[in-house]
């Protein structure tokens, strides 16, 4: 029987030693958070999880984080929700539809159909590391969508040159992470941790559960509680730490204090605080020069 552990705060952790080399490159970039799109799909710009939205993220030269579900013929889709009517206006469930079915689903705001992730591989095509995060239903099997994500990635993951970005996973789900551990170790994996809601002993020791099972390489962690030992401890052992969701300018400059990268979204005018638009261009920078 598959077991979700709850991922909470608590106790010190014992977590493996990281190599440093192996997820390092993912603190030179930051994440345009389902692509770079308007708050909510609501100013006028294309959707979260759009082929526009990840357009419009590399054209900034951003780093991309998306989600994936799999349809019901073992394809896998960037869509965040489980369900279509909140980002088409038309009721479906993802597990339900076959590959055919949703590719006929608009995105609402004119932002195109559901992309394939091969389709949003083939756009980046290296240019900047992609974060995918593996969606698992309540009830769900890990196996079958981690599946078809490391055949998306069977080409993709080496790629040519030093130049190349790989593109990575990550999952709230301790067990999908474990997956790629087990038949796909050559990809960088990350569990998504967050604190919210959830205090003492034996929240801490189901954290200790999942990171020990999982072993992650990186961790991306809920902004909302960044400032923790939990993430220090994780920095000193070379484990790489993302943050999300970040938004707001007490947020950027959290992140930026603690050393995370930052997976983050426009404001809900649309825009980016001036914090975060020093940090860009910071980041951009060093990149390039």
């Amino acid at each position: 029987m598959k077991r979700h552990y709850a991922v909470a705060g608590g106790r010190d952790e014992h977590v493996p030693q990281v190599p440093r080399h192996r997820a390092a490159f993912l603190l030179n970039h930051v994440y345009a958070h389902r692509g770079l799109h308007g708050a909510g799909g609501q100013q006028g710009g294309p959707v979260e999880n759009s082929m526009p939205a990840f357009r419009a993220a590399l054209d900034a030269g951003y780093g991309i984080e998306c989600d994936v579900h799999l349809s019901a013929d073992g394809v896998a889709y960037v869509i965040h929700d489980a369900e279509l009517r909140r980002l088409t206006g038309k009721v479906g469930k993802v597990s339900a539809m076959t590959s055919a079915d949703l590719s006929r689903r608009e995105l609402r705001q004119d932002s195109g159909p559901i992309p394939r992730l091969s389709e949003l591989l083939a756009l980046v095509a290296g240019r900047v590391p992609v974060l995918i995060e593996i969606k698992i239903e309540p009830g769900q099997q890990v196996g079958p969508l981690c599946s078809a994500v490391a055949w998306d990635l069977r080409n993709y993951a080496g790629g040519e040159g030093a130049a190349f970005a790989p593109a990575v996973i990550m999952s709230f789900h301790p067990d999908a992470v474990r997956w790629f551990r087990s038949h796909a170790p050559e990809l960088v994996r990350g569990l998504v941790i967050t604190e919210e809601g959830r205090k003492g002993y034996w929240h801490g020791a189901l954290r200790a559960l999942a990171m020990d099972w999982a072993r992650p390489d990186f961790i991306a962690y809920d902004v909302r509680n960044l400032s923790g030992s939990f993430v220090c401890r994780q920095q000193r052992k070379g484990r790489p730490v993302l943050s999300w969701t970040v938004r707001e300018p007490a947020q950027w400059q959290a992140v930026i204090e603690q050393g995370a990268a930052p997976i983050f979204e426009r404001d809900a005018g649309g825009n980016l605080p001036a914090e975060a638009l020093a940090y860009l261009e910071e980041k951009r920078a060093a990149l390039h020069g």
